[in-house]
Parts: C-alpha cells; sequence; structure tokens
C-alpha cells in the first residue's frame, strides 16, 4: 500500500520503492491463519522448483479468504531477482524471520559458493 502522508506517491515508483522507506506498509509476518502461511509456504517451494529457480527468489500470492469457492491462493509471481537494498520488501521480509542484512548476505554467498558452476 502506498502511503498518503508528506512525500506521498502516486503509484509505487522508483522514489517510493528505492529511496522512500515509509512508502509501503509491511505487515510480517502476515495476518493470516497459520494453515494458510503454512500452505502458501508449501506453493513457493513448489513454484520455485517449477522454474528451475537458484539463489533467491520472492514468490508473490493472492489469497483470497471469501472467494467463491472457499479459500483461495494464487500464485502471482516468482520474482527471481527481487529488491536487494536495505528497504526492500525482500531483506525486511528476513529480518522480521531473525536474518540481518549483513547475515542474509552471507548466507546468499554460502549457499552460492556450495552451488556447482557451469550449464546444467
Amino acid at each position: 500500500m502506498v502511503h498518503d502522508g508528506a512525500e506521498h506517491h502516486q503509484f509505487y515508483d522508483f522514489e517510493a520503492k528505492y529511496t522512500d522507506a515509509a512508502a509501503a506498509d509491511l505487515s510480517c509476518p502476515a495476518d493470516l491463519p497459520d494453515e494458510v502461511s503454512d500452505e502458501i509456504r508449501r506453493q513457493a517451494v513448489i513454484a520455485f522448483e517449477a522454474i528451475d529457480g537458484e539463489g533467491l527468489a520472492r514468490a508473490d500470492f493472492f489469497y483470497d479468504a471469501a472467494a467463491a469457492e472457499g479459500e483461495r491462493i494464487v500464485v502471482n509471481e516468482v520474482n527471481t531477482m527481487p529488491g536487494f537494498t536495505p528497504i526492500s520488501m525482500y531483506p525486511q521480509m528476513w529480518q522480521a524471520s531473525g536474518f540481518s542484512y549483513p547475515e542474509l548476505i552471507t548466507e546468499l554467498i554460502q549457499l552460492a559458493l556450495e552451488r556447482p558452476t557451469g550449464l546444467r
């Protein structure tokens, strides 16, 4: 959601995304029932593996609790190069789970060093 504060943005543009830490609300962890969060995590892994993902990615979902057929979870996208500035959503979500920005970078480098190189 884009704020309507002093520095409001009509769109989630470059300024809002990369320079204005208060431009969007991040609710992390999401206010969802545990079973829905678990299912989204499960589907995120499936989506990542379906694209033969490596390294980092962010899977985005839509959740409709009032769908006619019952609760509905829809994969919106798998972003294989999410924003990575300290105010970007990707590192902020990891921060909320206990990984600081430097720890996240160290972890990603370590995982990259463990992967084979070359064409697969």
